[in-house]
């Protein structure tokens, strides 16, 4: 059956500058409707049981079902999408097959309106491969460079670019594409949110007394490295969509300072309140914390009621298989942000504080205990 497609929408006229955003609930998305709202946009938010958020326009639909986009966004004019969900699949056939058609048909709903821009969050996966031959096979020289030829192994960020391109073609909007590393950002119950991952590490650690074991490779531990922070990638995105420099261009987008996870990982530990003693780094193989710590799983409703913690369901805060496979690489990863300083877009966040600024809010939101 097909789902209902509804609209809640602000009864006001439109302003000049109309976003909608398409996966408003992660961690990407959360961050561009604070950006928006605080630039005064007007902002609509896209996902299948529509937005809460007060400010925030309301539409519901099913991104894998075409007639419930044309039917939720039938009369929605937005001037702006910012396009950051994705559906995870069994294999990377799949992921194409849905991951570019929600592209496809959501901008095919949208033929109506008056789109002025485009932006689509995609990742390192597009320099790396996906996830059924990530970081195997000839890659790219790190640092990452936007103007590298794509790799010859399919991936889904190909095909929604592809998507995107074609239906800019179609209808006449520009467009912008944002290749982001691990993302550190605020969501819940999101599946790539390394951020909430670690601390969720660290608690069972300190209450089962168990190590805070580094899951990843020895390259990993001793190499150069970067991340991009959520708040910083919105910027990127609004600035794109707003400034002819951003046109039709493709870029990447780290918070521009590099570290090494031996320097990191026991400062991060420190500031959860893990005993150095119990601070371990790689040792051979990589330990990945879906071993180190799915037997240990049972053990955080009783923590959660300790603590008087919000949500009992740890599978809604810790998505083990994703931070190990980041820190599981056996390479340096590092990329290039030259392309968008030289475009004019000059952001900036330092790493460790995007981490600790995280920590200490998902502590007052009681989503992990304060050591």
């Amino acid at each position: 059956m097909t789902p209902d497609a509804t609209t809640d929408l602000p009864t006001a006229e439109p302003t000049s500058r109309t976003a909608l955003v398409v996966g408003a609930s992660g961690i990407t998305g959360s961050a561009l409707v604070d950006q928006l709202l605080a630039e005064d946009w007007e902002v609509l938010a896209l996902s299948r049981g529509g937005s809460t958020r007060d400010g925030v326009g309301s539409v519901a639909a099913d991104l894998r079902d075409p007639e419930s986009l044309r039917t939720a966004l039938a009369d929605v004019r937005p001037t702006h999408v910012f396009f950051t969900a994705w559906q995870r699949q069994e294999t990377e056939a799949e992921n194409i097959a849905v991951n570019g058609g929600m592209v496809r048909d959501l901008l095919a709903a949208l033929g109506h309106a008056p789109l002025q821009h485009v932006a689509l969050v995609t990742g390192l996966k597009h320099y790396l491969g996906p996830f059924e031959a990530y970081a195997q096979g000839k890659v790219p020289e790190t640092p990452f460079h936007e103007e590298e030829p794509r790799l010859e192994t399919p991936n889904f960020y190909y095909a929604q670019e592809d998507e995107l391109f074609a239906a800019a073609a179609r209808q006449g909007f520009t467009w912008s594409v944002h290749r982001s590393h691990t993302v550190i950002g605020h969501a819940v119950g999101n599946a790539m949110n390394m951020g909430l991952t670690l601390a969720v590490a660290a608690t069972l650690s300190n209450e089962l007394d168990l190590p805070f074991a580094f899951p990843g490779s020895e390259a990993q531990w001793n190499s150069l490295t970067d991340m991009t922070d959520a708040g910083l990638l919105a910027e990127q995105m609004v600035w794109a969509s707003t400034d002819p420099a951003g046109a039709d261009e493709a870029f990447n987008i780290v918070n521009g300072d590099v570290f090494r996870w031996r320097w990191l990982w026991p400062r991060l530990a420190a500031y959860l309140g893990v005993d150095p003693a119990r601070v371990v780094g790689p040792d051979g193989d990589p330990r990945p914390l879906e071993q180190q710590l799915t037997e240990h799983e049972g053990a955080w409703p009783a923590i959660a009621e300790k603590y008087g913690l919000v949500e009992t369901d740890i599978s809604r805060l810790a998505s083990w298989w994703h931070t190990d496979a980041d820190l599981g690489r056996p390479m340096e990863v590092v990329t290039d942000m030259s392309k968008s300083r030289e475009a004019g877009f000059l952001g900036y966040r330092r790493t460790e504080r995007s981490f600790t600024d995280l920590f200490d809010r998902y502590r007052a939101e009681k989503l992990i205990p304060t050591p």
